[in-house]
């Protein structure tokens, strides 16, 4: 899987005092989950942040920022955010911030049984 490494060591950095963080090889990149809930990804050179579904569109104004679209859907609550939006370290914290902030909310997913 390629993905930003760089981009990926800077999330791990930001995480490093958050409980419960795991990284799973997903979605082409690489996931950060927090408390079993998908938070944070790294997606080739973007970032993938799930967010407060009612603060997407007001999000979308940032900088740097587009919707996540999956079969030509848009997946309310979920943004991709470029290099460009994130090469601040404030752009970057703000990011990790709405994620981590929704994160408390956020619904994990349900787990597949394994039918024998």
């Amino acid at each position: 899987m390629v993905y930003n490494e760089k981009l990926a060591d800077r999330i791990r950095e930001a995480l490093e005092d958050v409980k419960k963080v795991e990284e799973k090889e997903m979605f082409r990149g690489i996931v950060f989950m927090v408390n079993g809930k998908m938070c944070v990804n790294v997606s080739k050179d973007d970032l993938m942040c799930r967010i407060d579904p009612a603060l997407h569109d007001e999000l979308l104004e940032r900088h740097g920022c587009r919707t996540m679209m999956m079969k030509g859907k848009v997946l309310k609550g979920y943004v991709l955010v470029s290099e460009e939006g994130t090469k601040s370290k404030k752009d970057f914290d703000f990011w990790i911030g709405q994620c981590l902030d929704f994160n408390k909310y956020a619904k994990a997913s349900k787990k597949k049984k394994i039918r024998k």
